[in-house]
């Protein structure tokens, strides 16, 4: 619950801290004294969104803070989930800068708006004038009849689901995408990889035959030069073997005289080892020099396709080949897998959707099960409420749809007199009527639900007389299971709370402030008699706010 509430400097109020208690809260003042500001501040501290135009003084910062009694309604796991501190007294704190940007605290750490409206949805139901619209709106609807049914374990496990099942169909629908963008070009890739996989290039070949080309083009050249190069080796006159030999032997002589003469000798004794080696290698390569014209053709042949396919692919190498046929091979590998990768996919899908299914069927069953009991609570209250022949038609429609909150569609029809005819909320109800029923489904979902605090603003709007007791009634009812605070102008509903409030202005110089006070019990006799005569207060306007309060 709220406990207490502290503004500064936001909209006409400089600074204001008031404490906040269980039960019924009243709220009054004067048009335009600034309840309305109040709420604004709440909403603020809360999650809405807010710029600098809300300062008082553009100079200085706004602060709003609220402290709030939350060890009643099991929100440590949320806490928990959100890295916060969790502490049964918590305090929520908002600042807005000059510059207009904000900041959010919770127990003094940082937070986005988005946990702060998380965390108000869990806390505090402000219902302003424009609230009353959402009668006609279907979430609102679903979440009375959900609320009635005890459905949030329910619609939590389902909202999972939901997600995963989007995720999975989203990724179905990318798998059959690429499956249709590919196909269109899987003839071609296939025929271009067939290509390449008949040429079966080898890496480093085209570099082989490009060397083995230039032996056999120029064989005359090199049997010359290499008989040549034997002649020069092993001619046994002048010939580099014998020269050696001779060097060797006149060495080898004068070895034992000196170690630089012994390793001369021996240096001499290698050269000639690897001399009579590369003699032998000359022999050999010249014997295997011979002119193949069926030979040379064959590998030109096969140069040219290689050259062929890598001016077709606009490469420069066998390598880069090798890599584009590897690609192809993944391309049309997918296409030729894609059927069992999507059936994969499709199973994936329908396993969730069984289970989303019967989910969705529980909680319809389940939001079934209670229309028939909800519909007496409301035309109850609403009788009342001075509507005895108020009726409701609702209605659970099962459809193939996957909505946010289910597979139901929701009819939520209404008449408030005896014969009349059933239409949408705010077609056939008037604004009274509205405020009426708002209250009955707001008494409702008090009784359903673990919200701490609720607060009225001017939900009386359109009653008056007997009905506004009624009204009064049902809020001091609803205020022994949670926080009522309600902002009124009538004296009946203002008489019936635990405690009562006045925001009004006060003028300093040339500034205009509003403030906000708890009345004492000689002042609420003083206010609600105002709120009965006006300003020149009667006698009998004070006796009768006298009996109104007792």
């Amino acid at each position: 619950m709220l406990t207490s509430l502290s503004i500064k400097n936001y909209a006409l109020i400089e600074e204001l801290s008031i404490d906040f208690h269980s039960g019924l809260s009243i709220i009054t003042g004067e048009t335009g004294a600034g309840k309305s500001i109040l709420l604004g501040a709440l909403g603020l501290v809360l999650g809405n969104r807010a710029d600098s135009s809300t300062l008082k003084n553009s100079a200085n910062k706004c602060v709003v803070e609220v402290q709030l009694g939350i060890e009643k309604y099991q929100l440590a796991s949320f806490f928990e989930s959100q890295d916060l501190d969790y502490d049964p007294t918590t305090i929520i704190r908002r600042e807005i800068l000059p510059s207009g940007k904000s900041r959010a605290f919770v127990n003094d750490t940082p937070v986005t708006l988005a946990i702060l409206n998380e965390l108000k949805v869990k806390l505090i139901d402000i219902h302003s004038q424009h609230q009353t619209l959402q009668l006609s709106d279907q979430d609102f609807q679903f979440q009375l009849i959900d609320a009635y049914a005890k459905n949030t374990e329910k619609l939590e496990s389902y909202k999972r689901g939901l997600h995963q099942y989007t995720a999975a169909k989203k990724k179905l629908e990318e798998l059959k995408q690429t499956q249709r963008e590919v196909n269109q070009q899987y003839d071609y890739n296939l025929h271009i990889y067939n290509e390449l996989v008949e040429a079966d290039f080898k890496e480093g070949e085209q570099e082989e035959i490009e060397d083995r080309l230039e032996k056999l083009n120029n064989v005359e050249e090199i049997k010359l030069n290499l008989s040549e190069a034997i002649q020069l080796t092993i001619d046994e006159q002048v010939g580099i073997q014998n020269l050696l030999h001779t060097l060797e032997n006149r060495l080898q002589k004068i070895a034992p005289y000196s170690k630089e003469y012994e390793e001369l000798s021996t240096r001499i004794t290698s050269v000639k080892i690897e001399l009579d080696d590369i003699a032998g290698e000359l022999e050999n390569a010249n014997e295997g020099v011979e002119f193949d014209p069926q030979k040379a053709e064959q590998l030109n042949d096969r140069l040219q396709v290689i050259y062929n396919v890598q001016k077709k692919h606009y490469v420069n190498s066998i390598s880069e080949l090798l890599t584009i046929q590897d690609e192809l091979s993944e391309k049309v590998g997918a296409v030729e897998n894609a059927e069992e990768i999507i059936l994969d996919q499709e199973n994936v899908v329908n396993e969730i959707v069984e289970k989303l299914d019967e989910l969705a069927a529980k909680i319809s069953k389940s939001r079934k099960s209670v229309i028939s009991k909800l519909k007496k609570d409301l035309e109850h209250i609403l009788s009342d409420l001075g509507m005895p022949q108020a009726h409701f038609a609702i209605e659970i429609i099962a459809s193939d749809h996957y909505y946010k909150n289910g597979k139901d569609e929701l009819s939520f029809l209404f008449s408030a007199n005896k014969g009349g005819q059933l239409g949408e909320l705010k077609k056939v109800a008037s604004g009274g009527e509205l405020s009426r029923i708002m209250l009955a489904i707001k008494k409702v979902l008090s009784e359903n639900s673990q919200l701490p605090t609720i607060i009225f603003d001017e939900i009386d709007t359109g009653v008056s007389g007997e009905i506004s007791n009624k009204m009064a009634s049902i809020m001091h009812e609803m205020s022994q299971q949670m926080q009522v605070i309600t902002i009124t102008h009538l004296p009946q509903i203002a008489a019936k709370g635990s405690q009562h409030y006045k925001v009004y202005k006060v003028d300093a110089g040339n500034t205009t402030s509003t403030q906000l006070k708890q009345l004492s019990e000689d002042e609420r006799i003083v206010e609600i008699a105002e709120m009965l005569s006006g300003k020149e207060i009667s006698d009998s306007a004070m006796t009768h706010a006298r009996e109104l309060l007792n």
